[in-house]
This record gives structure tokens, sequence and C-alpha cells, in this order.
């Protein structure tokens, strides 16, 4: 017969749990750098709120989580505004707590209470939390968990479609040049999500914002970093060329000032650029209703981009036959461009 002297602790319940996090985040804020043992307990305090907080959405590797508590704790850490402070207090915690806060974050968003999402819908209520998120990005300690966590809030439209709209989101022109690799190459990553995951919303903005996006995209494109130039030119090819945009491809191709970027990427240095300039600058010669002023642009330029065109470089790849039917077929149009304004090539 064995004896205990000691009862098992029993588990928090949703509510208990969330207010053991909410109460040990919002420790943090008495304490200073002069109380350092004060603050390294309220750290820990912090760790062990957020293991278990963990244990319950995901389990422990042994156990699944309960199926009942994980809708109970997205209520609850709604009601008691507890992903406010996930972001707010972000740069105070430990690698290991920032880990497990962008873990439960993102399991969070995707749970459906009933049949809605309450803490997307608390963030619809709290838009501010998404222009908190992008500023993160000056942080190189936090940038990478706020750029996980902001991807995983525009999978959802409502909150793509804020940022996108919002001032926050030019912040990502600056961002993705930022000298920092990494934090630079996840900026990266979240701006190319805005403009490819949810079509009808980057149609809308693309149409409404054409000349402001457009502009700072130039600067991408023509960026002296070879890695944003190659990066940009191919996400460009991606959303332009999407069937919903082709409203925004048919304006784009009528600029005279975008044609003369694509056609010193074709001079670029880089073989991947060269080629993913070509399958853009073939839209704006290949197009029957080109204004004049592109047929000048081509005609006056017919010799220099006759020469770089039968000079494009090929990979052993299965696309090079298309390659260079594309490239015959270009060639020749810029031919009878240059015949018909009566310059010689």
């Amino acid at each position: 017969m064995s004896f205990s002297f000691f009862k098992p602790s029993r588990p928090k319940t949703p509510l208990e749990l969330v207010k053991a996090v909410r109460e040990s985040l919002l420790a943090l804020d008495a304490k200073t750098v002069a109380e350092v043992k004060a603050l390294e307990k309220a750290l820990e305090e912090v760790e062990k709120s957020f293991c278990a907080l963990r244990t319950m959405i995901s389990g422990d590797g042994e156990a699944e989580p309960n199926p009942d508590q994980v809708p109970q704790l997205a209520v609850e850490i709604c009601k008691e505004g507890v992903l406010d402070l996930f972001i707010h207090k972000l740069p105070i915690l430990g690698w290991e707590v920032r880990k497990d806060l962008v873990h439960c974050w993102c399991i969070l968003l995707r749970q459906k209470v009933g049949s809605n999402y309450c803490c997307v819908e608390y963030i619809q209520n709290h838009m501010d939390l998404l222009d908190c998120l992008v500023a993160c990005y000056d942080n190189k300690d936090i940038a990478l968990n706020c750029g996980n966590m902001l991807r995983e809030c525009i999978k959802f439209p409502s909150l793509a479609k804020y940022v996108l709209e919002s001032t926050s989101f030019e912040l990502f022109f600056k961002y993705v040049e930022l000298p920092n690799f990494d934090v630079a190459s996840d900026a990266f990553s979240t701006f190319k999500d805005l403009l490819t995951k949810h079509e009808l919303a980057v149609s809308e903005f693309l149409t409404s914002h054409y000349e402001q996006f457009f502009e700072h995209y130039e600067t991408l494109l023509t960026s002296t970093n070879y890695v944003t130039r190659r990066q940009s030119l191919k996400l460009l090819s991606e959303f332009l060329l999407e069937p919903p945009n082709s409203h925004i491809m048919k304006r784009y191709i009528l600029e005279v000032r975008y044609l003369k970027v694509m056609m010193t990427l074709l001079k670029d240095s880089s073989k991947n650029i060269q080629i993913s300039a070509f399958h853009i600058f073939k839209v704006f010669v290949a197009n029957p209703n080109k204004p004049p002023e592109i047929m000048a642009i081509l005609a006056k330029n017919s010799e220099r981009l006759i020469t770089l065109l039968n000079n494009l470089p090929l990979s052993k790849g299965s696309d090079d036959e298309q390659l260079e039917e594309e490239k015959e077929m270009i060639v020749k149009e810029i031919e009878r461009v240059s015949r018909i304004s009566g310059i010689k090539y």
C-alpha cells in the first residue's frame, strides 16, 4: 500500500490559464532593469504560463488536447485582450517563450468557435494590431516571429485587405531591402503573400492604387541589390499575369517608363533576371494595341534589342524550345515595327 503526502495539482481550466497568462505578461510592466531578480522571476512565470498554454492547445506529445477546451481558450483570450499582450510583450520575452507564443498564435487564429474564427474577429475589431506586426520588422530581434504571426493573419482575406490598403503596406518596400538578409527575406515572403494569396483583394488594391504602387515597385526592379531585383521581377510576373489582373497588365504595358525598365533588365548580368525580364518584355511587344510612344522606343532601339534577344541565354531545360519560339516571334515583331517606322535595324 502506497501513501502520497502530496496531491497532484489540479489542471487549470481555460479561464484560469488565460488569466494566469495575462497576469504573468502584465507583471512585466512593473519591472525595471534595476529589479533584475524580480524581472527574472516574472519572465519565469511567463515561461511556465506559455508552456501550459501550448500544452492545452497542442497536447504534450503523449496526450492530445481536449477538443472542448481549445475553443473555450480562444474565447477567453479574446475576452481578456490577451492577443494585444502577445504582440506588445514579445520584445521582452526570451527566445523559447517567443517560439511558444508564435505557435499558440497560429493555432488560435485557425480555431473556430461555432462557425466563426473568434480570434480573427477580434483582430478585425483591433486592426492596429496588424500595423504593430508590420512595424516589428524594424526590430531584428522579433522580426521573424512577427513575420510568422503576420503571415498567419493574412491567410484571411479581410486581414490581408486591411494590410494592403493601410499606410503600413508601404513599409515593405523598405523592409525587403534591409541589410539583415534573414529579416529582408522574411519581409519579402510576407510581401509576396500579400500580393498573391487573395486574387480579388489584390486586383481591387492594384486598381485603386495603381500609380502609387508601381512607382514604389519600380524602385525594387531597379535596385542595386541582385536578390531584390530577381525576387521582385519574378513576383511581378506572378501577380501581373494572373487573369484577375489582366486589366492591370493592359495598363502597365502601355507605359514607356516600364518598358524601359524591362529593356534595362534584359541587359542585366544575371541570366535568370534576363529571362524573367523577357517574359514581361514580350507582352509589351506582342500587344496589338501598342501606343505610338511604345512603337517609337522599340523602333529606335530595334538593333540593340534584337541583339539582346538573340543572345538571351538558355538553360538545358524543357522550356528552351518554347522560349526560342517566343524570341523568334518577338524579334519579327520588332523588325516589323522598325520597318513601318522607317528605321533600319
